[in-house]
């Protein structure tokens, strides 16, 4: 059996979600040699948006417009939230720093100046976000404007229908129409994909297919919704051509999980990192880490077994939480996985939940994670530092319900700039 590699970096970072790749990302930027570990699953479970601050107080419901000011009215309120432990240009700067690599790649996105943007979902809600894909732009703007517009379906589709969109919007939007239609070359199939719609969108033949059917239907009206399946690799390219062929702009509706803006994610981050010096191992979990008598950490890295060993000046955690396994419930407590880090959760299991599952105040246990120190360094049991260079980025952290309150990319995003800079001011 071959001997595990042994490899020497500055930086590791443990997870693949978002804050693991704006991690990753940001440490290339600023010439940190870096190794990123994880399964590739996290971030393709994102919808594509990019949110920063939306809904403050959880229990009030209280949609904000200025994502900004919803920050300072959060922070006043839950001085232990990550938000509160980064300056607001800090955040503005994250957020341009990841966009400009997006856009860069291809993959564009729009803000609403320093405003939340509203966002139709396959749901039939609306979504307040601050960050848009291109291809769901128009969709915003004709939200805004109410103007007359087709919202289209497939035969075979489930859990999206245009016209259940369209009835929920009702009494906001009358203006919408809907049309349901076959899927070019889908006539014998049962039930169709968003993957694979979008795959066969990346060839111009099924494109002029589609076109065909939807066109004659796009008469007096502005625009054209259709769910995100705009493919993976050319999306302006199908962009350009949808809205040429049916004669009115088009835009893409987020659909639920695995979606497709998440894969573009995904396939984006996954190719351009490592042009940028990021050595991944994908489909890999650490099963070993203690710190090294050397100075830093020592992690030993695998599927099943130990394949590869890192010796590593600083970590940064961003394993997520219990889908990224970065956290783990246990029959009597929330368990860090890794470090075995402490917890920050309810004192017994009886108060992880709300006697109703829909409390409007949420749960204590999506507030569970790590308490960090003002370097968003992980905290023992003491209150110190766990260790000098390990840092924490992203949902692993505690006092705040992503979920609830539309924050998760802007918390991801900015805690994992901060811990980039506080690994290099510990250089």
């Amino acid at each position: 059996m071959q001997a595990p590699e042994t490899t020497d970096c500055e930086l590791t970072v443990i997870g693949t979600g978002m804050a693991g790749m704006a991690a990753a990302l940001f440490a290339a930027n600023r010439g940190l040699s870096t190794v990123q570990v994880g399964h590739s699953g996290g971030i393709l479970f994102a919808s594509g948006l990019l949110d920063l601050m939306g809904v403050h107080p959880v229990a009030a419901q209280k949609v904000w417009q200025d994502p900004w000011a919803a920050i300072d009215a959060l922070v006043r309120d839950e001085p232990h939230h990550p938000y509160a432990r980064i300056k607001k240009e800090d955040i503005r700067a994250a957020f341009d720093e990841l966009l400009g690599f997006l856009n860069e790649a291809g993959l564009g996105y729009r803000r609403n100046g320093e405003r939340n943007t509203q966002v139709l979902t396959s749901l039939g809600t609306v979504k307040p976000t601050y960050a848009v894909p291109e291809t769901m732009w128009t969709g915003a703007q004709a939200f805004a404007n109410k103007i007359p517009c087709l919202l289209v379906d497939f035969q075979g589709m489930r859990e999206y229908s245009a016209r259940q969109m369209a009835a929920i919007q009702k009494e906001r939007w009358p203006a919408l129409q809907t049309l349901r239609v076959v899927f070019p070359d889908t006539e014998n199939v049962a039930e169709v994909y968003t993957g694979l719609m979008a795959q066969a969108l990346e060839s111009p033949a099924t494109r002029k297919k589609l076109v065909e059917r939807v066109r004659p239907h796009a008469q007096g009206v502005e625009a054209v919704g259709l769910p995100a399946i705009f493919g993976l690799y050319r999306t302006r390219e199908i962009l350009a051509d949808l809205t040429n062929g049916i004669g009115v702009p088009v835009f893409e509706i987020p659909t639920l999980p695995v979606s497709v803006p998440g894969l573009r994610l995904k396939e984006t981050f996954e190719f351009k990192l490592p042009a940028k010096g990021i050595r991944a191992l994908r489909q890999q979990q650490v099963l070993e880490a203690r710190p090294s008598s050397q100075g830093g950490f020592r992690l030993g890295i695998g599927d099943k077994a130990i394949e590869h060993y890192l010796h590593t000046r600083s970590i940064i955690l961003a394993s997520g939480r219990f889908l990224g396994k970065g956290l783990l419930a246990e029959r009597k407590r929330i368990r860090e996985t890794i470090f075995d880090l402490p917890v920050s959760q309810p004192v017994s299991r009886s108060g992880w939940h709300q006697k109703s599952f829909l409390d409007p105040r949420g749960h204590a246990f999506n507030r569970a994670g790590l308490e960090v120190d003002h370097c968003f360094r992980p905290l023992d049991a003491g209150g110190r530092p766990a260790f000098p260079a390990l840092f924490a980025a992203g949902s692993i952290l505690a006092h705040q319900d992503w979920v609830r309150m539309k924050c998760g990319s802007g918390v991801a995003i900015a805690t994992a700039y901060a811990a980039v800079r506080a690994c290099l001011e510990q250089k």
